[in-house]
C-alpha cells in the first residue's frame, strides 16, 4: 500500500463506491498534508494549523474551548499549545476570574507563521486538485461540504 493508501489491485465491487474512493482521496490528502507541513511547515502540523487559525478567528480563547471549537482532544490540545508556545507562536496566561483555566492569545509571530502556513496549505490544495478545472474544483469543494456536514442519522 502506498502512501495514498492505494493498493495495487482494487477488486471490481469497490471501484466505483464513493465511500472507497472518498477514503482514497482522504488518505491521499493526509499523505499531501502531512509531506507539505514536514517540509514547510516549521514541525508544526495539521492541528497546530487548526489552533493558529482558531485563535486567528476567534480571539483568545481557554484551552478547553480551543479543544471543542477545534475537536482535539483536551489533552492533545495542551501538548500542542505548549509546543507553540515554546516556539513563541501563543501565550498562555492564568484567567483572573478562574485560576485553573489558562486563556490562549495568538503571538505576532504566531499571526506570521499563520499566514506562512497558509501559503503551505494552499500548495497541498493545489497539488491535492490538480486534475480538475476551476469550476470542477468549485462543485467538488461544495459538494464535499454537504456530505461532510450531514448530520448523522
Amino acid at each position: 500500500m502506498s502512501d495514498y493508501g492505494e493498493p495495487g489491485r482494487t477488486p471490481d465491487r469497490l471501484k466505483g463506491r464513493p465511500s472507497w474512493l472518498l477514503g482514497r482521496a482522504a488518505a491521499r490528502s493526509a499523505a499531501l498534508l502531512r509531506e507539505g507541513f514536514a517540509e514547510h511547515g516549521g514541525g508544526l502540523r495539521g492541528y497546530h494549523y487548526r489552533l493558529l487559525a482558531a485563535l486567528e478567528q476567534w480571539g483568545p480563547a481557554s484551552q478547553a474551548e480551543l479543544g471543542r471549537d477545534t475537536g482535539i482532544d483536551r489533552s492533545d490540545v495542551t501538548a500542542a499549545l505548549l509546543e507553540l508556545e515554546s516556539l513563541g507562536l501563543v501565550e498562555r496566561e492564568v484567567d483572573s476570574a478562574n485560576r485553573r483555566r489558562k486563556i490562549v492569545s495568538m503571538t505576532p509571530s504566531g499571526a506570521d507563521r499563520l499566514r506562512s502556513l497558509d501559503a503551505v496549505l494552499d500548495g497541498i490544495q493545489e497539488s491535492l486538485l490538480a486534475p480538475l478545472t476551476p469550476a470542477q474544483r468549485g462543485q467538488f469543494t461544495a459538494i464535499l461540504a454537504r456530505i461532510a456536514d450531514q448530520p448523522r442519522e
